[in-house]
């Protein structure tokens, strides 16, 4: 993506965020709910994580227009998993970006499952790429497993979307590799052969053994790298650990632009509460 893209992730893209210049302290307070962990540098025009299953890629249908309508040379990449793709704004998403003809990737990450519920009982079409058809542009499935793979697709559908206002679905078919949270047990409706067979595409491992096979990787530059992960974690969670909580009327700041006298009355009334309780 380039730094005038648009990015509008989904709650699992963390590592991407990173990778667009989102640092960890902001990761952490985005999932302490602080609401200042929203706030991107001011040249970043990257939309913060999407919880609501399903709704952003409406959301990126809005800022891909924007971009047609300024005449703006960039793209929109929005990303979600399998299961958003049964909801009904993915499908509504899709036909607008057709329509319109807007410069919008959407890239699924279709790991099989959503939760407890298999990719077979989600949709009878073959593939989730092929759903781009019927919004008359193109999708493609990609081995999600591959990460060269996934750059050069993806990279390629943004240039196409920059250059022609031509939407694009790219389907990255992969595996979950464990359960799809601390209180799940994917034991209970998992296939345990599944799971065992996927394992031998596992994409770190497989790219590990890619740049070792090149001559670039070594155990001691790992040994670096993660002595320095380690380093820039801990020095974040002290960060996150000592930022000063927000004021209370942080909760009416960013409403409206001009806060209703409503919600002014509400906001006065709570901070004399505040000053009655400490004095």
């Amino acid at each position: 993506m380039a730094k005038n893209d648009i990015f509008v992730p989904y709650y699992r893209d963390m590592g991407t965020l990173i990778q667009r210049g989102v640092s960890l302290e902001q990761i952490l307070l985005y999932w302490g709910g602080d609401e200042r962990g929203n706030c991107y540098t001011p040249d970043s025009r990257d939309f913060p994580p999407c919880v609501p299953v399903g709704s952003q890629p409406l959301h990126a249908v809005g800022a891909a227009y924007a971009l047609k309508f300024r005449k703006e040379k960039n793209a929109v990449l929005v990303t979600c998993g399998d299961g958003a793709t049964s909801q009904g704004d993915f499908y509504e998403a899709l036909n607008a970006a057709g329509v319109w003809k807007l410069p919008l990737v959407f890239v699924v990450c279709n790991n099989q499952w959503a939760i407890s519920v298999s990719r077979a009982a989600q949709t009878a079409a073959h593939t989730i790429a092929q759903k781009a058809i019927a919004a008359g542009f193109g999708g493609e499935q990609v081995d999600g497993n591959d990460v060269i793979a996934v750059q050069v697709r993806t990279a390629e559908a943004l240039k196409n979307a920059r250059e022609k206002n031509e939407p694009h679905l790219l389907e990255l078919v992969c595996y979950r590799q464990h359960d799809h949270t601390t209180a799940d047990d994917a034991s209970r409706y998992e296939p345990k052969h599944l799971r065992e067979q996927e394992w031998k595409k596992e994409p770190i491992h497989r790219l590990r053994v890619y740049l070792e096979s090149l001559g670039v990787w070594t155990e001691s530059l790992e040994a670096s790298i993660q002595a320095e992960v380690v380093q820039t974690v801990d020095t974040a969670v002290k960060a996150y650990l000592d930022t000063p909580p927000q004021p209370l009327t942080s909760l009416f700041d960013y409403l409206y632009a001009t806060l209703p006298k409503v919600y002014a009355e509400q906001r006065d009334g709570l901070l004399k509460r505040e000053k009655l309780a400490h004095g």
